[in-house]
């Protein structure tokens, strides 16, 4: 198919041509520019050498978009929005993530799995109190009086959303995986941030008269050290955010309405072939079509996840469950329903 002019992910041109396209297309009312740029300067770009990026090359460049998902992710990067992507358990709603990023060359994916305990504290940053009371003691143990102190910096790391909003040249891509899990106030905390594109760091702003300008830890490497000034951290380029849903509660209308959203359908017997040949480099669906075939039909009585059909597609590859007696034992144990009737 044919890429549409507009579109920036999987669109014309290159990665670099259509990131400054993104860059040149930002609504006045999302831009995050500060008022003094000297104070705000590029945050250092993500490291494509590390097994990070690989992974989330491997992952993205298999991915197979179709139309409605280039045209939902396209209109939240246009519009600076966070795109809510709901729909069944393992259909690729967090891969589309990671095609994101291998398409436009935005750095490793910053994932955040989000559970019953998850607070927006834990995607900003972590501060370790309890260290730097260790730390402080035994500097009083071995120093001499009044020589005491030690920089808060070693004690502080972003979390993936606290990185994904450092001042970037380019936006990096942030996955709040399965939000639906989280506290009921986490979507209305997330709300505020996402509006502001910049929280503060108290610890640090406490600390700006003595120490305006401090370097700490990032999500992508705890060493790889970002500056923070006054204790605030604030984006220039608004990360491209995808929020993932099994659609297991609702969530708040003003929270939807700041949203592009995407209801992903399980794919069809087209896309899981091209998915397949994509993902396992196959030339063509000579020797798993009637996998496909099978998948389709059993996923009538319950859910399957696409990697299950991957998973079959391997084990015929090398010559497993070959006997022609084996077969509906194969798809049993292979292709077990997630949901449905058990399989016995």
């Amino acid at each position: 198919m044919t890429p549409k002019k507009w579109w920036i992910y999987q669109g014309p041109g290159t990665a670099d041509e259509r990131n400054r396209k993104l860059a040149e297309q930002r609504p006045p009312w999302r831009d995050f520019t500060p008022a003094h740029l000297s104070d705000y300067e590029y945050a250092p770009p993500p490291d494509t050498d590390t097994p990070s990026w690989r992974e989330t090359e491997r992952r993205g460049r298999g991915y197979v978009p179709d139309t409605e998902e280039k045209d939902a992710v396209n209109t939240a990067l246009y519009l600076r929005r966070p795109l809510l992507v709901t729909g069944k358990p393992g259909i690729g709603k967090s891969t589309l993530a990671y095609s994101i990023a291998a398409d436009l060359e935005l750095g490793p994916v910053l994932h955040w799995p989000i559970t019953s305990r998850t607070v927006l504290r834990d995607g900003l940053y972590q501060y370790d109190a309890i260290g730097r009371l260790h730390d402080a003691n035994l500097r009083q143990l071995q120093e001499a009086p009044g020589t005491g102190g030690g920089s808060i910096e070693p004690y502080l790391r972003l979390g993936p959303l606290g990185t994904a909003l450092l001042p970037h040249s380019r936006p990096r891509v942030l996955l709040v995986d399965e939000l639906d899990k989280g506290d009921i106030d986490l979507p209305g905390d997330l709300l505020t941030v996402f509006e502001e594109g910049s929280f503060d760091i108290p610890e640090l702003a406490r600390v700006a008269r003595h120490e305006r300008s401090v370097r700490i830890g990032t999500h992508d490497d705890a060493q790889e050290r970002a500056w923070v000034h006054d204790g605030r951290v604030r984006c220039r380029s608004f990360p491209v955010v995808i929020l993932t849903s099994n659609g297991e509660r609702d969530f708040p209308p003003p929270f939807l309405r700041r949203c592009i959203r995407l209801h992903m359908e399980p794919p069809g017997k087209e896309k899981l072939t091209q998915i397949v040949r994509q993902r396992l480099g196959l030339e063509s669906d000579d020797g798993f079509g009637d996998l496909v075939e099978a998948f389709v039909e059993r996923r009538k009585e319950g859910d399957l996840a696409t990697d299950q059909l991957l998973n079959a597609v391997q084990l015929r590859m090398r010559g497993a469950w070959s006997a022609a007696d084996e077969r509906e034992k194969f798809l049993e144990t292979v292709l077990q329903r997630l949901t449905g009737p058990t399989s016995v």
